[in-house]
Protein backbone atom coordinates (compact mmCIF):
# COMPACT_ATOMS: atom_id res chain seq x y z
CA UNK A 1 0.00 0.00 0.00
CA UNK A 2 1.05 3.70 -0.89
CA UNK A 3 2.35 5.83 2.47
CA UNK A 4 1.46 9.66 2.60
CA UNK A 5 3.32 12.27 3.94
CA UNK A 6 1.46 13.74 7.40
CA UNK A 7 1.45 17.33 5.45
CA UNK A 8 -0.72 15.46 3.02
CA UNK A 9 -3.70 15.10 6.09
CA UNK A 10 -6.38 17.67 6.09
CA UNK A 11 -9.68 17.87 8.42
CA UNK A 12 -12.69 18.01 6.07
CA UNK A 13 -15.88 17.62 8.20
CA UNK A 14 -17.03 18.50 11.10
CA UNK A 15 -20.17 17.22 13.42
CA UNK A 16 -21.01 18.50 17.14
CA UNK A 17 -23.52 17.72 19.29
CA UNK A 18 -23.86 19.23 22.66
CA UNK A 19 -26.05 20.36 25.40
CA UNK A 20 -25.69 24.24 24.33
CA UNK A 21 -26.22 23.52 20.34
CA UNK A 22 -26.72 20.80 17.75
CA UNK A 23 -25.19 21.39 14.80
CA UNK A 24 -22.08 23.53 14.03
CA UNK A 25 -24.01 27.08 13.66
CA UNK A 26 -26.26 26.76 17.07
CA UNK A 27 -23.04 25.41 18.57
CA UNK A 28 -20.11 27.90 17.33
CA UNK A 29 -23.01 30.85 18.65
CA UNK A 30 -23.38 29.57 22.00
CA UNK A 31 -19.34 29.20 22.29
CA UNK A 32 -18.87 32.74 21.22
CA UNK A 33 -21.67 34.15 23.80
CA UNK A 34 -20.52 31.72 26.63
CA UNK A 35 -23.76 29.97 27.42
CA UNK A 36 -24.38 27.31 29.44
CA UNK A 37 -26.42 24.78 30.00
CA UNK A 38 -25.60 23.27 33.65
CA UNK A 39 -28.19 22.10 36.14
CA UNK A 40 -29.03 19.65 38.02
CA UNK A 41 -28.70 16.49 36.24
CA UNK A 42 -32.12 14.80 34.97
CA UNK A 43 -32.24 12.05 32.94
CA UNK A 44 -33.21 8.48 34.28
CA UNK A 45 -30.81 6.40 35.92
CA UNK A 46 -28.80 9.73 36.26
CA UNK A 47 -30.67 11.27 39.19
CA UNK A 48 -29.63 11.03 42.79
CA UNK A 49 -30.00 12.66 46.39
CA UNK A 50 -28.41 15.35 46.58
CA UNK A 51 -28.80 15.75 42.41
CA UNK A 52 -25.33 15.80 40.61
CA UNK A 53 -24.47 18.35 38.57
CA UNK A 54 -24.01 18.98 34.60
CA UNK A 55 -25.47 19.66 31.28
CA UNK A 56 -27.54 17.30 29.36
CA UNK A 57 -28.88 17.60 25.85
CA UNK A 58 -32.27 18.56 26.16
CA UNK A 59 -33.54 17.36 22.52
CA UNK A 60 -32.14 16.06 19.08
CA UNK A 61 -33.72 17.45 15.33
CA UNK A 62 -33.22 14.02 13.02
CA UNK A 63 -32.42 14.67 9.38
CA UNK A 64 -35.18 13.00 6.85
CA UNK A 65 -32.87 9.95 5.84
CA UNK A 66 -33.24 8.51 9.57
CA UNK A 67 -36.31 6.16 9.66
CA UNK A 68 -38.46 5.76 12.88
CA UNK A 69 -37.84 2.52 12.80
CA UNK A 70 -34.05 2.94 13.20
CA UNK A 71 -34.57 5.56 15.78
CA UNK A 72 -37.11 3.40 18.10
CA UNK A 73 -34.29 0.67 17.86
CA UNK A 74 -31.12 2.88 18.52
CA UNK A 75 -30.05 4.12 21.92
CA UNK A 76 -30.00 7.77 23.20
CA UNK A 77 -25.91 7.37 22.71
CA UNK A 78 -26.87 5.45 19.20
CA UNK A 79 -29.21 8.46 18.29
CA UNK A 80 -27.14 11.13 19.15
CA UNK A 81 -23.81 9.45 17.28
CA UNK A 82 -26.13 9.07 14.21
CA UNK A 83 -27.15 12.83 14.06
CA UNK A 84 -23.24 14.11 14.86
CA UNK A 85 -21.71 11.99 12.27
CA UNK A 86 -24.56 13.02 9.79
CA UNK A 87 -23.34 16.40 9.95
CA UNK A 88 -19.80 15.69 9.04
CA UNK A 89 -20.72 12.96 6.12
CA UNK A 90 -22.80 15.62 4.37
CA UNK A 91 -20.31 18.60 4.90
CA UNK A 92 -17.26 16.22 3.60
CA UNK A 93 -19.70 14.83 0.95
CA UNK A 94 -19.02 11.54 1.81
CA UNK A 95 -21.23 10.46 -0.35
CA UNK A 96 -19.48 10.38 -3.60
CA UNK A 97 -16.65 7.90 -1.92
CA UNK A 98 -16.91 4.32 -2.46
CA UNK A 99 -18.11 3.01 0.55
CA UNK A 100 -15.70 0.11 1.34
CA UNK A 101 -12.62 3.11 1.26
CA UNK A 102 -14.22 4.51 4.55
CA UNK A 103 -13.19 4.08 7.87
CA UNK A 104 -14.78 4.80 11.12
CA UNK A 105 -13.05 5.37 14.65
CA UNK A 106 -14.76 5.64 17.90
CA UNK A 107 -13.57 6.76 20.82
CA UNK A 108 -15.04 6.03 24.32
CA UNK A 109 -15.51 2.38 25.91
CA UNK A 110 -18.42 1.04 28.25
CA UNK A 111 -20.07 4.15 26.84
CA UNK A 112 -23.65 3.00 27.66
CA UNK A 113 -23.31 2.74 31.19
CA UNK A 114 -26.90 4.39 32.12
CA UNK A 115 -28.92 2.80 29.07
CA UNK A 116 -27.24 -1.14 30.05
CA UNK A 117 -27.82 -0.21 33.63
CA UNK A 118 -31.80 0.89 32.99
CA UNK A 119 -32.29 -3.05 31.30
CA UNK A 120 -30.92 -4.53 34.36
CA UNK A 121 -33.38 -2.30 36.60
CA UNK A 122 -36.31 -3.09 34.43
CA UNK A 123 -35.28 -6.73 33.96
CA UNK A 124 -34.32 -7.96 37.45
CA UNK A 125 -37.04 -9.83 38.39
CA UNK A 126 -37.34 -11.15 35.05
CA UNK A 127 -34.55 -12.09 33.39
CA UNK A 128 -35.67 -14.73 30.65
CA UNK A 129 -37.46 -12.02 29.13
CA UNK A 130 -34.44 -9.46 28.51
CA UNK A 131 -34.78 -8.82 24.39
CA UNK A 132 -32.39 -11.12 22.37
CA UNK A 133 -30.67 -7.24 21.07
CA UNK A 134 -29.11 -7.10 24.99
CA UNK A 135 -26.74 -9.92 23.61
CA UNK A 136 -25.51 -7.16 20.83
CA UNK A 137 -26.27 -3.68 22.40
CA UNK A 138 -23.87 -4.02 25.97
CA UNK A 139 -20.68 -4.20 23.58
CA UNK A 140 -19.45 -0.97 22.37
CA UNK A 141 -19.12 -2.53 18.92
CA UNK A 142 -23.08 -2.20 18.73
CA UNK A 143 -22.23 1.63 17.89
CA UNK A 144 -19.78 0.97 15.05
CA UNK A 145 -22.04 -1.92 13.37
CA UNK A 146 -25.29 1.00 13.72
CA UNK A 147 -23.40 3.64 12.14
CA UNK A 148 -21.54 1.93 9.28
CA UNK A 149 -25.04 0.16 8.19
CA UNK A 150 -26.82 3.83 8.65
CA UNK A 151 -23.91 5.24 6.47
CA UNK A 152 -22.80 1.86 4.27
CA UNK A 153 -19.12 2.27 5.55
CA UNK A 154 -17.36 -0.73 4.63
CA UNK A 155 -14.02 -0.24 5.14
CA UNK A 156 -12.80 -0.93 8.86
CA UNK A 157 -14.66 0.17 12.01
CA UNK A 158 -13.88 -0.29 15.84
CA UNK A 159 -13.62 1.41 18.92
CA UNK A 160 -10.82 2.89 21.11
CA UNK A 161 -10.95 3.48 24.85
CA UNK A 162 -8.38 6.28 26.37
CA UNK A 163 -10.78 7.59 29.23
CA UNK A 164 -11.29 10.92 28.90
CA UNK A 165 -8.48 11.09 25.81
CA UNK A 166 -10.43 8.43 23.98
CA UNK A 167 -11.71 11.06 21.54
CA UNK A 168 -8.38 12.50 20.32
CA UNK A 169 -7.27 8.85 20.82
CA UNK A 170 -9.39 8.22 17.73
CA UNK A 171 -8.47 11.18 15.65
CA UNK A 172 -5.39 9.44 15.78
CA UNK A 173 -5.93 6.13 14.67
CA UNK A 174 -7.67 7.90 12.19
CA UNK A 175 -5.01 9.71 11.34
CA UNK A 176 -3.40 6.43 10.78
CA UNK A 177 -5.69 4.60 8.99
CA UNK A 178 -5.47 6.80 6.28
CA UNK A 179 -1.27 7.41 5.99
CA UNK A 180 -0.91 3.79 5.62
CA UNK A 181 -3.34 3.67 3.08
CA UNK A 182 -5.97 1.08 4.96
CA UNK A 183 -8.80 3.68 3.79
CA UNK A 184 -8.74 6.80 2.00
CA UNK A 185 -11.15 8.38 4.28
CA UNK A 186 -11.45 8.26 8.01
CA UNK A 187 -14.19 9.33 10.64
CA UNK A 188 -13.06 9.69 14.34
CA UNK A 189 -16.25 10.32 16.58
CA UNK A 190 -16.31 10.89 20.23
CA UNK A 191 -19.44 8.98 21.79
CA UNK A 192 -21.63 10.34 24.31
CA UNK A 193 -20.42 8.31 27.58
CA UNK A 194 -23.91 7.91 28.71
CA UNK A 195 -22.83 7.68 32.67
CA UNK A 196 -25.70 6.30 35.22
CA UNK A 197 -25.63 7.61 38.72
CA UNK A 198 -22.98 4.31 39.75
CA UNK A 199 -20.58 6.64 38.01
CA UNK A 200 -21.75 10.11 38.92
CA UNK A 201 -21.05 8.45 42.48
CA UNK A 202 -17.69 7.21 41.80
CA UNK A 203 -16.13 9.95 40.08
CA UNK A 204 -17.50 12.10 43.19
CA UNK A 205 -15.93 9.70 45.61
CA UNK A 206 -12.88 9.74 43.39
CA UNK A 207 -12.69 13.83 44.03
CA UNK A 208 -12.53 14.22 40.08
CA UNK A 209 -16.28 14.84 39.71
CA UNK A 210 -17.42 18.45 41.74
CA UNK A 211 -18.98 20.26 43.12
CA UNK A 212 -19.19 20.53 46.98
CA UNK A 213 -18.76 24.14 46.50
CA UNK A 214 -21.27 24.77 44.26
CA UNK A 215 -23.62 22.34 45.06
CA UNK A 216 -26.58 24.73 44.80
CA UNK A 217 -25.68 26.88 42.03
CA UNK A 218 -24.71 24.60 38.97
CA UNK A 219 -23.93 27.58 37.01
CA UNK A 220 -21.13 28.11 39.24
CA UNK A 221 -19.33 24.71 39.34
CA UNK A 222 -17.56 24.50 36.15
CA UNK A 223 -14.45 26.63 36.54
CA UNK A 224 -11.43 25.00 34.43
CA UNK A 225 -8.18 26.89 35.51
CA UNK A 226 -9.88 29.06 38.12
CA UNK A 227 -8.56 29.42 41.88
CA UNK A 228 -12.15 28.23 43.28
CA UNK A 229 -12.68 24.88 40.97
CA UNK A 230 -12.89 21.87 43.08
CA UNK A 231 -13.53 18.87 40.27
CA UNK A 232 -14.71 18.56 36.23
CA UNK A 233 -18.40 18.70 35.24
CA UNK A 234 -20.04 16.20 33.26
CA UNK A 235 -21.50 17.28 29.96
CA UNK A 236 -23.60 15.28 27.27
CA UNK A 237 -21.14 15.93 24.17
CA UNK A 238 -20.60 14.36 21.11
CA UNK A 239 -18.26 15.15 18.18
CA UNK A 240 -17.05 14.13 14.88
CA UNK A 241 -14.27 14.71 12.36
CA UNK A 242 -13.12 13.62 8.82
CA UNK A 243 -9.88 12.69 7.90
CA UNK A 244 -8.59 12.65 4.68
CA UNK A 245 -5.76 13.30 1.71
CA UNK A 246 -5.55 16.88 0.85
CA UNK A 247 -5.50 15.33 -2.78
CA UNK A 248 -8.67 13.71 -2.69
CA UNK A 249 -10.73 16.24 -0.94
CA UNK A 250 -10.10 18.40 -3.78
CA UNK A 251 -11.09 16.33 -6.25
CA UNK A 252 -14.88 16.20 -4.61
CA UNK A 253 -14.36 20.06 -4.76
CA UNK A 254 -14.09 19.72 -0.45
CA UNK A 255 -12.53 22.62 1.06
CA UNK A 256 -10.53 21.82 4.08
CA UNK A 257 -10.56 23.29 7.66
CA UNK A 258 -6.87 22.88 8.27
CA UNK A 259 -4.08 20.26 8.04
CA UNK A 260 -3.10 18.13 10.45
CA UNK A 261 0.85 18.72 11.01
CA UNK A 262 1.81 16.61 13.72
CA UNK A 263 0.33 14.43 17.10
CA UNK A 264 1.34 12.44 19.77
CA UNK A 265 0.47 9.90 22.07
CA UNK A 266 2.55 8.79 25.59
CA UNK A 267 1.72 7.10 28.85
CA UNK A 268 2.63 7.26 32.01
CA UNK A 269 3.01 3.88 32.87
CA UNK A 270 0.64 3.70 35.70
CA UNK A 271 -2.82 3.00 35.74
CA UNK A 272 -3.14 6.22 38.37
CA UNK A 273 -6.09 9.05 37.77
CA UNK A 274 -3.59 11.54 38.56
CA UNK A 275 -2.00 14.37 35.87
CA UNK A 276 1.42 13.90 34.95
CA UNK A 277 4.09 16.48 34.76
CA UNK A 278 6.49 14.63 32.81
CA UNK A 279 4.07 12.91 30.49
CA UNK A 280 1.76 16.25 29.35
CA UNK A 281 5.98 17.88 28.74
CA UNK A 282 7.00 14.83 26.53
CA UNK A 283 3.38 14.51 24.25
CA UNK A 284 3.61 18.43 24.33
CA UNK A 285 7.06 18.21 22.56
CA UNK A 286 6.88 15.07 20.52
CA UNK A 287 3.50 16.61 18.97
CA UNK A 288 5.70 20.01 17.77
CA UNK A 289 8.69 17.98 16.97
CA UNK A 290 6.42 16.03 14.28
CA UNK A 291 4.92 19.30 13.04
CA UNK A 292 8.04 20.91 12.38
CA UNK A 293 6.79 23.58 14.62
CA UNK A 294 8.50 25.93 16.80
CA UNK A 295 6.59 26.64 20.53
CA UNK A 296 6.35 30.29 19.11
CA UNK A 297 4.73 29.20 16.34
CA UNK A 298 1.50 28.41 17.93
CA UNK A 299 -0.66 30.90 17.96
CA UNK A 300 -3.56 29.05 20.30
CA UNK A 301 -3.60 26.02 22.60
CA UNK A 302 -7.16 24.65 23.41
CA UNK A 303 -6.26 22.39 26.63
CA UNK A 304 -8.34 19.60 28.96
CA UNK A 305 -8.63 22.25 31.10
CA UNK A 306 -11.18 20.04 33.17
CA UNK A 307 -11.33 21.55 36.38
CA UNK A 308 -8.98 19.06 38.24
CA UNK A 309 -7.64 20.38 41.30
CA UNK A 310 -4.28 19.12 40.55
CA UNK A 311 -4.45 18.31 36.60
CA UNK A 312 -5.06 22.22 35.82
CA UNK A 313 -2.04 23.51 38.00
CA UNK A 314 0.30 20.37 36.24
CA UNK A 315 -1.02 21.02 32.73
CA UNK A 316 -0.34 24.83 33.27
CA UNK A 317 2.86 24.06 34.31
CA UNK A 318 3.70 22.00 31.62
CA UNK A 319 2.67 24.38 28.97
CA UNK A 320 4.80 27.57 30.65
CA UNK A 321 7.87 24.98 30.53
CA UNK A 322 6.98 24.01 26.89
CA UNK A 323 7.25 27.83 25.78
CA UNK A 324 3.87 28.33 25.10
CA UNK A 325 2.71 30.60 27.72
CA UNK A 326 2.83 33.46 24.46
CA UNK A 327 -0.03 31.49 22.93
CA UNK A 328 -3.84 32.42 23.30
CA UNK A 329 -5.87 30.20 25.78
CA UNK A 330 -9.15 29.14 26.81
CA UNK A 331 -11.18 26.08 28.04
CA UNK A 332 -13.78 24.50 26.17
CA UNK A 333 -15.23 22.75 29.18
CA UNK A 334 -16.04 25.34 30.87
CA UNK A 335 -19.03 25.87 28.87
CA UNK A 336 -19.73 22.40 27.27
CA UNK A 337 -18.61 19.99 30.46
CA UNK A 338 -16.30 17.67 30.71
CA UNK A 339 -17.70 15.14 28.07
CA UNK A 340 -15.39 12.32 29.05
CA UNK A 341 -15.13 10.32 26.17
CA UNK A 342 -16.10 12.28 23.80
CA UNK A 343 -14.02 15.85 24.61
CA UNK A 344 -11.16 15.24 22.67
CA UNK A 345 -12.75 15.02 19.55
CA UNK A 346 -15.70 18.00 20.94
CA UNK A 347 -12.10 20.18 21.59
CA UNK A 348 -10.74 19.34 18.01
CA UNK A 349 -13.78 20.60 16.43
CA UNK A 350 -14.43 23.91 18.81
CA UNK A 351 -10.41 24.29 17.77
CA UNK A 352 -11.42 24.32 14.23
CA UNK A 353 -14.76 26.11 14.32
CA UNK A 354 -12.41 29.30 16.22
CA UNK A 355 -9.95 28.70 13.28
CA UNK A 356 -12.28 29.32 10.66
CA UNK A 357 -14.39 32.13 12.38
CA UNK A 358 -10.88 33.91 13.36
CA UNK A 359 -12.88 34.19 16.69
CA UNK A 360 -11.66 32.81 20.32
CA UNK A 361 -14.62 31.82 22.82
CA UNK A 362 -14.50 32.93 26.37
CA UNK A 363 -13.64 31.13 29.58
CA UNK A 364 -16.68 30.87 31.52
CA UNK A 365 -16.32 31.48 35.25
CA UNK A 366 -12.45 32.18 34.97
CA UNK A 367 -12.74 34.88 37.26
CA UNK A 368 -9.41 34.46 39.37
CA UNK A 369 -6.68 32.50 37.34
CA UNK A 370 -4.60 30.16 39.11
CA UNK A 371 -2.11 31.36 36.75
CA UNK A 372 -2.72 35.21 35.62
CA UNK A 373 0.71 34.91 34.00
CA UNK A 374 -1.05 33.05 30.53
CA UNK A 375 -2.71 34.56 27.40
CA UNK A 376 -6.23 34.26 28.76
CA UNK A 377 -9.28 34.41 26.61
CA UNK A 378 -11.92 34.94 29.73
CA UNK A 379 -15.42 37.08 29.89
CA UNK A 380 -15.77 37.92 26.39
CA UNK A 381 -15.07 36.23 22.65
CA UNK A 382 -11.57 38.01 20.87
CA UNK A 383 -10.74 38.37 17.38
CA UNK A 384 -7.74 36.65 16.21
CA UNK A 385 -7.45 35.12 12.98
CA UNK A 386 -4.71 32.71 14.37
CA UNK A 387 -2.90 29.68 12.39
CA UNK A 388 -1.22 27.26 14.40
CA UNK A 389 -3.56 25.38 16.91
CA UNK A 390 -2.40 23.00 19.37
CA UNK A 391 -4.79 20.64 21.35
CA UNK A 392 -4.29 18.79 24.23
CA UNK A 393 -6.21 15.59 25.76
CA UNK A 394 -5.57 13.56 28.94
CA UNK A 395 -7.04 10.26 30.33
CA UNK A 396 -7.00 8.35 33.55
CA UNK A 397 -4.39 5.26 33.27
CA UNK A 398 -1.54 7.61 32.65
CA UNK A 399 -2.75 8.64 29.03
CA UNK A 400 -1.56 11.92 27.36
CA UNK A 401 -2.10 13.04 23.85
CA UNK A 402 -1.42 16.61 21.78
CA UNK A 403 -2.28 17.56 17.88
CA UNK A 404 -1.35 20.49 16.31
CA UNK A 405 -3.28 21.58 13.32
CA UNK A 406 -2.62 24.42 10.80
CA UNK A 407 -5.18 26.92 9.01
CA UNK A 408 -5.99 25.58 5.79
Amino acid sequence: MKKYKPSDLVITGLGITTAVGQGKTDFTAALMEGEHAFGFLQRPGRQSSPAFLGAEISSLTYPERFSQRLLRKASFGSQVALVTLNEAWEEANLAAVDSERIGLVIGGSNIQQREMNQIHESYKDRVSFIPPTYGMSFMDSDLCGICTEQFRIQGMAYTVGGASASGQVAVIQAIQAVLSGQVDVCIALGAVMDISYWECQALRSLGAMGSDRYAAEPEQACRPFDQNRDGFIYGECCGAVVIERESFAVERNVKPYSAVLGWAMVMDGNRNPNSSYDGEVKVINRALSQAHLSPQEIDYINPHGSGSNIGDEIELSAIIDCKLDHAFINATKSIVGHGLSSAGIVEVVATLLQMKGARLHPTRNLDKPINSSLNWVRNQAVFCDFKNALTLSFGFGGMNTALCLTKY
